[in-house]
């Protein structure tokens, strides 16, 4: 193998990686994040990290939610920052990266792992270093405002479990306009091209919508139009299976159960 500028992976597990797909079956949500509608696992963001840069690389999150990706990068032994809209999330991605930093102890004591309140509109006002890599997960669109949706169900059932992000007009999951939507989300991600190191990927978590009967490929939307300001390499499809079945459109029609995700790779080049 030749010398290895992009991680400090052995062959082996380079190679692993690489593989389209994958299966990761999050482990169950620690109670101080249910609250939070919409995240992702951090075992499955420290791979993600892990391949893409080397120890004390520096890792992005413009919509860092309660900060599963700043914990991913503590465990990964990479710095990392994350702009967060909502107060409220910010707060909580703080309490737990501190739970988190005094968990590693005085290992990760030269780490950085800051959480931003703030848009990821303004990421180039945040004096934020270079990035050597970001990883992210946008809205899906509107969806949180479905009032079908299984999960949404449950989650009015709850204690005290938010529906949607929050009622910020500049909250893009309250973009009603698929278009509208598209846009701004292209936007900000294209806008963090000058804070990217030379040859930093970029991986977007994402996955197609339906709504009203259609579905909204909003995953191939976002590849397609980030292909204009950053190289869009590949893809990698996360899959989950342990997912109950329902019965969609039974005997009438063609509803899937959707149990993946586009993990999109694109690098600025």
């Amino acid at each position: 193998m030749p010398p290895n500028k992009l991680n400090d992976l052995d062959p082996k597990s380079w190679l692993k990686f690489q593989k389209s797909w994958f299966i990761h079956n999050p482990p169950p949500r620690r109670k101080g994040v249910l609250v939070h509608p919409a995240k992702y696992p951090e075992t499955m963001a420290q791979e993600f990290i892990e391949f893409f840069t080397k120890k004390g690389g520096t890792v992005l999150d413009p919509m860092a939610g309660t900060g599963s990706t700043l914990v991913a990068a503590l465990r990964a032994g990479r710095n990392s920052y994350g702009i967060e809209l909502n107060p409220k999330y910010a707060e909580i991605a703080n309490q737990i990266i501190e739970e988190e930093r005094n968990a590693l102890g005085e290992s990760i004591s030269n780490l950085q792992s800051q959480i931003i309140n703030g848009d990821a509109n303004l990421a180039g006002n945040y004096q934020l270093p270079m990035i050597d890599y970001v990883l992210t997960s946008p809205p899906y669109w509107d969806m949180l405002h479905a009032k079908g949706a299984e999960n949404q169900k449950k989650r009015r059932t709850g204690n005290g479990l938010d529906v949607v992000y929050s009622d910020d007009p500049n909250d893009l999951g309250n973009v009603h306009d698929y278009e509208a939507f598209l846009g701004k989300l292209v936007e900000i991600y294209a806008g963090l091209k000058p804070l990217l190191c030379e040859k930093a990927y970029l991986t977007i978590i994402v996955k197609n919508v339906k709504k009203g009967g259609k579905i909204y490929p909003l995953a191939w939307d976002i590849a397609r139009e980030l292909g204009k300001t950053y190289t869009l390499k590949d893809e990698k499809i996360w899959l989950q299976d342990n997912q109950s079945l329902a019965p969609y459109g039974l005997g009438s029609a063609w509803v899937s159960n959707t149990f993946h995700h586009y993990c999109l790779q694109l690098r600025n080049e």
